[in-house]
């Protein structure tokens, strides 16, 4: 299939950091990529200050006009979230389609759902986006055809009137509302049995999902795209002294997400809100990685996550040239396509959860056998040795704190 030539536009602020500039301009182009176009121009204008009616310059815009009538390119991709106005101002002028940052990572969402809640999610927060870019854009959504920005609710019903999607909006948030009540119900169910729960969290693209679908034989989509993985799944695994836990794979954060799919994500994110431990995986290989992480961080402040304890994997390391500093602590420094690497990073959980744990040293009657079970499923387990003269076993381990069955372990 062709790819949809494109040209990608970026304003510079004189005060911005250059390095921070080139990420967030090689993301967009990338973000561009897995969206199924391809880059053949950039433009870039270094301006203090946003143009209220066109974002950019008059002169830019006539610039990116010659550009695109040049190499026949009949999509331009700003790196930024456009106003209404601007959005209409600029497409008048360039008259070819024009989307925002926002609207192309809607757009990939759109592409990557697959489960019911996912979908619901996407189609919610593109029209909360589009709504208020109604207003005069009959003309030009009648023509967009297909292409980049257009997929999801479909351009017949992005053509009716407002209350239209409204009554939409309050429909798929009644459905969502369903959903996530059964998600409720499923977490309660798993708390009451005390399930203990690892999110693993990241940039996008930085092996979450290579990791997740080794250690739990899972199949889940895995390729080297950005946004890959968009609903949350679980599964369950096995921790080297037995102890069994459960991974939730995670939609991929990214710089200047979306503020209508930070919201409308909010249930896919709160599997980490929700987790007991968090699994920070982090391109190591990648050039702003930094970056990269910080952004991690800061948005599970933003959801209340940070007091969680946490592993930070530094993934890729077989790409990673010279020596590499680890920027967190604790942390493993691992490449997650190595079989090896997934087992340090599992005995690795284990190191820091004894830390933050309480140890245990009881006897177990060999008739209590549900009981040495519940032990070692769901406790860590150093040392289980059994004494005849007793007739039973000695255990000793690790155990969080709120486990219901602590209580009974007092020895």
């Amino acid at each position: 299939m062709e790819k949809e030539q494109v040209i990608l536009v970026a304003r510079k602020d004189p005060r911005q950091d250059e390095t921070r500039f080139d990420s967030s301009l090689n993301e967009l182009r990338s973000l561009a990529e897995t969206a199924g176009g391809e880059v053949c121009r950039v433009a870039v204008q270094n301006r203090d200050r946003i143009h209220p009616a066109t974002y950019i310059g008059e002169g830019k815009l006539v610039e990116i006009k010659e550009m695109a009538d040049q190499e026949d390119v009949q999509l331009v991709i700003f790196n930024d979230e456009l106003s209404p106005g601007q959005l209409r101002n600029i497409a008048d002028k360039l008259e070819r389609r024009v989307i925002d940052r926002s609207q192309l990572i809607l757009d990939i969402f759109a592409g990557r759902a697959r489960t019911k809640e996912g979908k619901l999610q996407v189609e919610l927060a593109q029209l909360q986006y589009l709504l208020p870019r109604l207003a005069g854009q009959g003309a030009e959504l009648s023509r967009l055809g297909g292409g980049i920005g257009t997929r999801g609710p479909g351009e017949t019903k992005l053509e009716t009137d407002r209350r239209h999607i409204q009554r939409k909006i309050d429909d798929i948030k009644r459905r969502l509302k369903i959903v996530v009540r059964q998600r409720d119900q499923y977490r309660k169910r798993r708390d009451e049995n005390f399930a203990f729960q690892i999110a693993i969290v990241g940039y996008t693209n930085a092996g979450k999902s290579t990791f997740f679908n080794r250690v739990t034989q899972s199949d889940t989509f895995e390729e080297d795209l950005l946004f890959a993985t968009l609903d949350p799944l679980t599964r369950q695994v096995s921790l080297p002294s037995g102890f069994e836990a459960l991974v939730s794979d995670t939609v991929g954060f990214i710089q200047d997400l979306p503020t209508t799919l930070i919201a409308s994500f909010r249930s896919t994110l709160e599997e980490v809100t929700e987790a007991d431990f968090i699994l920070h995986m982090v391109d190591a290989s990648h050039p702003d990685h930094i970056e990269q992480e910080k952004t991690v961080t800061k948005l599970l402040e933003d959801l209340g996550a940070s007091h969680l304890p946490s592993l930070t994997v530094y993934n890729k390391s077989d790409l990673v040239e010279g020596d590499f500093i680890p920027h967190a602590f604790p942390s493993i420094t691992v490449s997650v396509k190595r079989p090896a690497d997934n087992q340090k990073i599992k005995t690795k959980i284990e190191a820091v959860l004894k830390d933050e744990w309480q140890s245990y040293d009881v006897f177990v009657h060999a008739s209590e056998g549900k009981k040495l079970q519940s032990l070692k499923a769901q406790t860590i387990v150093t040392l289980l040795e059994f004494s005849e003269e007793k007739e039973g076993y000695i255990v000793k381990g690790y155990i969080h704190p709120q486990h219901p069955i602590r209580s009974s372990l007092q020895s």
